[in-house]
């Protein structure tokens, strides 16, 4: 006989797995500052694209 965890135990570890991951990077880098932050999403706002390898800089 093998014993197998059970599926909400699986759940449960995976979840608190990203939690303590989110957790270590918040408490290595601190939370971002989303008042200096670029712009999730701007459509037509004229601001140019940075850092992406088709941006051409």
């Amino acid at each position: 006989m093998t014993a197998r965890i059970s599926r909400p135990v699986t759940g449960f570890l995976a979840l608190a797995f990203v939690l303590a991951i989110v957790a270590l990077d918040l408490g290595a880098t601190g939370a971002p500052d989303l008042f200096t932050a670029p712009p999730a999403l701007a459509l037509g706002s004229g601001a140019a694209p940075e850092g992406a390898h088709c941006s051409g800089g």
